[in-house]
């Protein structure tokens, strides 16, 4: 019996419908980011397992993919480590290599092994498939497109404002109302100093960037567990829950941080970042969010996610800034700040809210139908002239019915259908029937060009 084809669950294959709305969002974005400044570069799908473990906490590692060494990659695991199944430390034994899990890792060790070539600042963008062995869920797959762009070599808050600006140029573009959140890792650094836990930084981070996710009564269990005291806990409440407006959070913010230098220096970047961007006269909303945490713990100033309003779904662009990224790479004193937007999760909104622009996924404008050997040879030669002023026709292959032809242009959604029959080889005319109004003429192949342009 011959075996059911089916694909790993979260991924997906995509229909030549649903690329013609991706390629609209991965153009969409790749001409904000030019108009921008951004240069594109891509990295290999795999990286060596070094260059990805240890950057993204615990939880991120346990949801690399990794790769089997080629051939016999039992053939340097101890058999101790074989019998005692001590998956941790076999892994480094059987695999080298694993999937990337983000963008911003591979640039940067991009960034270090080309250092030499590269003019700083360095204004990248990148439109490449990610992998995370992630539970599949609305919204959340093992295999999606990210939409990245970083600026390396500056330590200027400018760059977080013109991400601001670009992020809501995207969104504004696409039709997708969101609001903007911002936070600074500072400002948790400061919240932990308050609370009496310096140490706990990352796990307090970790936990709070669930809380959209699993809601707060479960993220205080989470950090009890992680051995915060019931007393730190309620402290860090109200923070995790502040309301009003952003100068009404700034007030809270700096009276409660006073004490902590670190958080202080957090509370000020966030106020030059939200008083610049809010000059730019931007569509979006920008909202002070302290629960915000991206819990990935390279992110060291301003932390950055978009969230859709008219929509429920999860974080659709994110990212925020990384002073100690490339250190790990041997190149230290580097700064960045970089965005990632989630194609897919943008396609997910766009579906829900039916916000593609007409012509979309109409990929031939016109279509030629066939009467036979010799009507279809004229076509040709008309097509090639269309098709050197830019405009995409076929023709239809076979002289099939005419039905059959014309359900062929509707299953398609080509706007137009051009006709050579006998009479219009005699007139030296083309008959094109508008698909959307019925309206039918004969054109003349300049008249054509200027009707179909």
């Amino acid at each position: 019996m011959a075996q059911k084809p089916s694909i790993p669950k979260g991924t997906r294959d995509f229909s030549p419908v649903e690329m013609a709305k991706r390629n609209y969002i991965f153009d969409t974005i790749k001409s904000v980011f030019l108009l921008y400044g951004f240069q594109q570069i891509e990295t290999p799908a795999m990286e060596n397992l070094s260059t990805l473990m240890g950057k993204y906490g615990e939880e991120g590692d346990k949801l690399l993919f990794k790769i089997l060494n080629s051939g016999d990659f039992l053939k340097s695991a101890p058999d101790d480590l074989l019998a005692s199944k001590d998956y941790i430390h076999l892994i480094t034994k059987v695999s080298e290599k694993g999937l990337r899990y983000d963008l911003t890792v591979p640039f940067a060790r991009y960034v270090v092994q080309h250092r030499n070539d590269l003019q700083m600042p360095f204004k990248r963008y990148q439109i490449q498939p990610v992998w995370r062995a992630d539970r599949p869920q609305r919204g959340r797959y093992r295999e999606f497109y990210q939409c990245d762009a970083d600026v390396v070599g500056s330590d200027s808050l400018f760059n977080e404002v013109e991400l601001v600006s670009m992020i809501d140029e995207v969104f504004k573009r696409f039709g997708i109302n969101v609001v903007i959140k911002l936070n600074n890792r500072k400002v948790l650094s400061g919240i932990a100093e308050m609370i009496g836990a310096p140490e706990k930084i990352v796990d307090i981070t970790v936990a709070i960037d669930k809380i959209d996710k699993i809601g707060l009564d479960n993220v205080n269990a989470e950090l009890l567990e992680k051995g915060l005291s019931q007393e730190a806990i309620e402290t860090l409440r109200p923070l995790l829950t502040l309301s009003g407006t952003n100068e009404e959070k700034f007030a809270t913010l700096e009276k409660l941080l006073a004490s902590s230098q670190v958080g202080m220096k957090g509370v000020e970047e966030l106020r030059f970042v939200l008083e610049h961007a809010s000059a730019l006269n931007l569509k979006s909303e920008v909202e002070v969010d302290v629960s915000l945490a991206r819990g990935l713990n390279y992110y060291t100033g301003t932390i950055v996610e978009v969230k859709a309003i008219d929509v429920e779904m999860g974080s659709i662009s994110g990212g925020g800034r990384y002073d100690n990224l490339t250190g790990v790479f041997g190149m230290d004193g580097l700064s960045g700040v970089g965005v990632s937007f989630g194609a897919d999760r943008i396609f997910d909104v766009l579906n829900s809210l039916d916000l593609y622009p007409s012509g979309t996924v109409a990929s031939t404008k016109v279509i030629f139908i066939n009467f036979g050997d010799r009507e279809a040879g004229a076509c040709l030669r008309l097509m090639s002239q269309l098709r050197e002023n830019g405009i995409s026709c076929e023709l239809y292959p076979e002289p099939s019915k005419m039905k059959k032809q014309m359900n062929y242009a509707n299953a398609k959604g080509i706007p137009f259908v051009a006709m050579v029959g006998e009479s219009e080889l005699e007139s030296g005319t083309i008959s094109i029937k508008n698909m959307s109004s019925g309206e039918q003429g004969n054109y003349t192949i300049d008249e054509a060009l200027t009707m179909l342009k």
